[in-house]
């Protein structure tokens, strides 16, 4: 019977795999597409490439009446769970892109972008770039509304 050897075994701490490794300051920058029409907000939080989806919510998500899912209440919610579950993932910084219906119909947000915006700012994730998206037309087919326009 000889020694027996024993082995210290250091533990390290180890990252799981599906989060980033960062460095002491780093930030993970994730990029937040919000399309805010006039009957719902979406807001869609890919990596910078935009192929990976770290999470997705919507206003109609958030609140139980169908006419709510605009409003920038429901925004607000969306945006606090979205800020939510990026900290979850590791994510500490957002770059957003601001979409509008754009094409045809109105190219000005709906109600709860800004909210949505704002609710992001103040959960503690750091705000990059911020880039509106709204698609524009350079030449496309008439729009409703018929010769006259719309009479009130």
């Amino acid at each position: 019977m000889g020694k027996k050897k024993v082995t210290k075994t250091t533990t390290t701490e180890e990252v799981p795999s599906h989060l980033p490794v960062v460095r002491e300051g780093e930030h993970v920058f994730g990029v937040a597409h919000i399309f805010a029409s006039f009957n719902d907000t979406f807001l869609h939080v890919t990596d910078l490439s935009g192929k990976e989806t770290i999470c997705r919510i919507t206003g109609g998500m958030m609140v139980k009446a169908d006419r709510d899912e605009a409003s920038p209440y429901a925004a607000m919610m969306a945006a606090q769970e979205v800020a939510k579950k990026c900290k979850e993932r590791g994510v500490t910084a957002i770059h957003i892109k601001l979409r509008a219906t754009g094409g045809q119909g109105t190219k000005t947000p709906g109600p709860g972008a800004q909210s949505a915006i704002r609710a992001l700012a103040r959960s503690g994730l750091r705000l990059g770039r911020l880039e509106d998206v709204t698609p524009t037309p350079t030449d496309s087919t008439r729009r409703k509304g018929g010769r006259r326009g719309r009479r009130l």
